[in-house]
This record gives C-alpha cells, sequence and structure tokens, in this order.
C-alpha cells in the first residue's frame, strides 16, 4: 500500500463516504488522466477488501472497510456536503485541523458538523441542508453557550471558537454574545475576514 492509497483510506474514514469525483478531486487531479487513474486505483483498493463501494450510485459511492454507515444511509448526501466544503476550503487553503462530527461534551451537548482550524482561525461549523425552526436554532444557540461555560474548548483552541453555519436560509437569531456568521458558501467567509 502507498502513501496514496493510505491517505485515501484515510479520508474515508474521516468523511464516512466519498464519491469517486470527491476522491479525484482530493487524490488525483494532478493525474493526466485523473478518471482513469482513480478508476483503476479505487478498484484495485476494492478488490483487496480495503474500502467498499456502492455501484448503485452513479458516480459510486466508496466507503472505509468496515463501513461505519449503512450504503442506503440517510446521512449520505450530509458527509457528502461535508467533503465538498472541505474541497472548496482546500483551493484557498488547507485547514490545519478538520475534525468530522465534533463531539466536545457529553452526549446531549453540542456536536458542530466540523470542528477546523483555517487560516489562523477555530470553527465550530454548521452544514445546514435542511430547514431549522428558530426554537431549534435557538437550542442550538443556548448549547454553544453550555460549551464556551463548560471551558472545555480551551482544550482545542486559544479562542472560542467561531459558529460558522452554512445554509441557503438566513436565520434571524441572536447568538450574542457568540461569534456566529451565516453565509450560503466558502466565499461568504471572506467579507468577514475583511472587517
Amino acid at each position: 500500500m502507498n502513501s496514496r492509497d493510505k491517505a485515501i483510506i484515510e479520508n474515508l474514514k474521516k468523511f464516512r463516504v466519498l464519491n469517486r469525483d470527491q476522491l479525484i478531486k482530493l487524490h488525483f487531479i494532478r493525474n493526466s488522466t485523473p478518471h482513469v487513474v482513480a478508476n483503476r486505483v479505487l478498484k484495485r483498493l476494492v478488490d483487496s477488501r480495503l474500502i467498499e463501494v456502492d455501484k448503485t450510485t452513479r458516480p459510486y459511492n466508496y466507503f472505509p472497510s468496515p463501513r461505519s454507515i449503512k450504503k442506503d444511509s440517510t446521512k449520505i448526501p450530509h458527509f457528502r456536503a461535508i467533503a465538498d466544503f472541505y474541497i472548496t476550503l482546500c483551493a484557498y487553503e488547507v485547514p490545519s485541523q478538520f475534525e468530522v462530527e465534533f463531539k466536545p461534551l457529553d452526549k446531549g451537548g453540542i456536536e458542530p458538523d466540523i470542528f477546523m482550524k483555517w487560516k489562523g482561525f477555530a470553527f465550530c461549523v454548521e452544514i445546514q441542508r435542511s430547514i431549522y425552526s428558530k426554537k431549534q436554532m435557538q437550542n442550538k444557540h443556548k448549547l454553544y453557550m453550555e460549551y464556551k461555560d463548560s471551558g472545555k474548548w480551551q482544550h482545542h483552541s486559544k479562542r472560542f471558537p467561531a459558529i460558522w453555519i452554512l445554509t441557503d436560509k438566513y436565520y434571524d437569531v441572536d447568538f450574542q454574545p457568540l461569534n456566529a456568521v451565516q453565509t450560503k458558501d466558502v466565499d461568504g467567509i471572506f467579507k468577514y475576514f475583511n472587517s
């Protein structure tokens, strides 16, 4: 197993699922024929039982072996959205830390989709694919306040992480005194860096 094979397996463990096109962007983009090389390498890894594949999807979905989620899990689009977010970030700068489904507190505490360090800042990132009610968003604020008050964030960051919500819908919820931003995409964050 070479270093690229190991990196593919590690990314599948991190993201739970990646499709062939996402794997190309992460590991094969510099090849002169990325699709051909990706197909050959991924087939070899599947045949060696180092990764698993779902051939009912187009492009195919790949999983670590053993899988941490079912091949028909309703969370697959969510994990793939997290991977797309990561790929977009990397076009600007590779995060120095990127943890999927971050669980800093006991069950029932805040569970951001991502904890990351990027461009010198710590973020808790929420990828909102479904519409939340105002009450659900207020509860999210309450959970972040509990995390702040717990002091456990100091194990991961020098300053309390900014909360970054990626959403197509703007939520009219006051996250004060926490630093929270809502953007539709990665590009939307840059206006906050410059303000």
